[in-house]
């Protein structure tokens, strides 16, 4: 369970792009990677509610990813999602619906011109940040 967020620059924007083309509705997506906390693939997902104000990832979508990261001996280090028009801060549905208390949530806020993003680790509702950072090293595994 990593206490931080180790991901690339290129990752980030990817994340931040997946976000801005499903504006206005919410993106998601899956950060899979090491035991040290580094990403090694992002998976963008599509949001099943297409909804302006929460996500849910398509099961099928979500059970393929995971078989994914299973094969590859990757471990799930980060679910993302957007928040169009909020602050990136867990809210109380994402909060509620928090399954994964060894990942950690990243979310990404395209409030302002310039995005804001903050990790949390989310375990019975209480949520603490974790840090995120940014290495130009990082290659995929």
């Amino acid at each position: 369970m990593p206490g931080r967020l180790r991901l690339s620059a290129a990752q980030l924007e990817t994340i931040i792009e997946h976000a801005r083309a499903n504006q206005p509705e919410e993106a998601c997506g899956i950060l899979a990677g090491d035991a040290d906390g580094r990403v090694r693939q992002v998976f963008a997902m599509e949001n099943a509610e297409h909804s302006r104000t929460f996500y849910m990832m398509d099961s099928r979508e979500q059970f393929q990813v995971f078989d994914q990261i299973e094969r590859e001996g990757l471990d799930l280090l980060a679910i993302f999602h957007s928040h169009p028009h909020s602050e990136a801060y867990p809210s109380a549905h994402d909060r509620e619906l928090a399954y994964y208390p060894d990942s950690l949530y990243l979310i990404i806020s395209l409030m302002n011109a310039k995005p804001d993003y903050h990790a949390f680790r989310i375990v019975d509702g209480a949520v603490a940040e974790a840090e995120i950072v940014i290495e130009d090293d990082v290659v995929p595994a």
